[in-house]
């Protein structure tokens, strides 16, 4: 009986062997990751933020319901946060101008007082990439600042180099829709342009822009506008928030040749996990399976749900209770989501980690950076708010980068663009 017995005992300790041997691995390479992530640098160059949430009674030091604030950045380990000046895009008019400034002030002014007055001890604005390092070396969380349209700058050159000291250290010189400055990437859709790219006045801000120092971002100008820019640009560029068209055709995205001239201009594009811009399919199927419930969700919150293209429409006041029901909603279907059988996948951390395979593979690791575009309609599975940045690097070390590497996608090339616009800047006042 007992000799019966010893060749399926054998085979039994040969799989308790193998398997501990996999686990093994598996622990072995999250708790490198976990090492690596520890010691880069994370900077996430787009979050969008709500002056709502800068108040001495709701903001930042608490765990809200938004993407990013400072307990989910602790908990992620994400070290930079970019907070982003956006001003949606409105009239070419005296009024429109003056509105769009008062509105960037208004987050100019948010984010100051986060760092001066609600939390600075925990968190420190940081100007330039040695800001960086000595304030992550403090073992405090590090804000920055960026300008999604260039709207705000109205037609005073002045404005930027007041923004600039501001604390902002890169723009994009539109939006969704053509500014004063430059044509949108969404003129594509109906081949409808304003200035075929750049208008003079454009012109004359890509030219401060690099006076000054300040990044010049292509995320939402059109094509030929980036074009324009990169001819004139005496400084690198960035794209603050994109990935590749080649994988997920949407104008937002960057085609293999403006790649091209990223590369050239020695410029980095900072992959964002916005589901549309990753995977078509997967966000279409998924988002379809889920639309019913999302919908029935907001009607029970009190507010019908529309396409995101119309709530940019809605009164300031309608919009900013639109978007805070929406918030909550995306909450609750997430949870619901989870006993949802038979739901098709949700774009996820792999699908973006293609994206940067990609971009690497087409123009080179030292382009290339993240971006999460958290609390403007960016979050995928695995990487829905701050409190999950440490999936992004596991993901990368789970496809062979290493800490170099991983150090550059993370914040090294970023840092390294704005270093050389100062040094472009300096070059100015000599």
């Amino acid at each position: 009986m007992k000799t019966k017995l010893l060749p399926f005992i054998f085979i039994l300790s040969i799989c308790f062997t193998n398997c501990k041997s996999e686990v093994s691995e598996k622990e072995q390479l999250i708790a490198n990751a976990k090492d690596i992530h520890e010691r880069v640098i994370t900077l996430d160059t787009h979050c969008d933020i709500n002056v709502k949430n800068f108040t001495d009674s709701l903001n930042y030091s608490q765990r809200l319901d938004n993407q990013v604030n400072l307990p989910k950045m602790k908990e992620g380990g994400l070290d930079v946060a970019w907070f982003i000046v956006y001003t949606g895009q409105d009239s070419l008019t005296k009024a429109g101008f003056e509105k769009a400034y008062n509105n960037a002030m208004s987050k100019f002014n948010a984010i100051h007082k986060l760092v001066d007055e609600i939390a600075p001890n925990e968190i420190e604005l940081a100007l330039t990439s040695d800001d960086v390092r000595r304030i992550n070396a403090k073992g405090k969380k590090v804000a920055m600042i960026g300008i999604e349209n260039g709207y705000p700058v109205g037609l005073d050159i002045n404005n930027v180099e007041k923004f600039y000291n501001l604390g902002a250290r890169y723009m994009s010189l539109s939006h969704n829709g053509h500014s004063q400055l430059c044509d949108s990437n969404t003129g594509e859709k109906d081949d409808e342009w304003l200035h075929n790219g750049l208008s003079d006045m454009g012109k004359r801000v890509v030219a401060e822009m690099n006076r000054v120092g300040m990044m010049i971002d292509v995320s939402h100008p059109s094509k030929e506008a980036m074009r324009q820019m990169v001819e004139l640009s005496k400084a690198p560029i960035i794209a603050s928030h994109s990935s590749a068209r080649a994988l997920c055709n949407h104008s937002r995205n960057l085609d293999d040749e403006q790649l091209g001239w990223l590369k050239e201009n020695g410029g980095v594009v900072q992959t964002v996990a916005f589901k549309s811009y990753l995977n078509t399919e997967k966000y279409e199927a998924h988002n379809e399976a889920l639309k019913a419930v999302e919908a029935k969700v907001m009607d029970s919150l009190g507010t019908p749900l529309i396409e995101r293209s119309e709530a940019r429409k809605l009164p300031e006041v309608e919009r900013e209770a639109y978007y805070n029901n929406y918030v909550t909603m995306r909450s609750i279907v997430r949870e619901k989501a989870k006993s949802m059988p038979d739901l098709p996948p949700a774009v996820d951390v792999g699908d973006f980690v293609d994206h940067i395979d990609y971009l690497v593979e087409k123009i080179g690791i030292d382009h290339v950076g993240i971006s999460s575009d958290f609390d403007g309609g960016g979050g995928i599975e695995g990487w829905s708010d701050a409190s999950e940045t440490f999936n992004v690097t596991l993901e990368l070390v789970k496809r062979g980068y290493t800490e170099e590497q991983i150090e550059q996608l993370w914040s090294g090339n970023l840092l390294r663009v704005l270093d050389e616009c100062e040094a472009v800047a300096k070059k100015f006042k000599q």
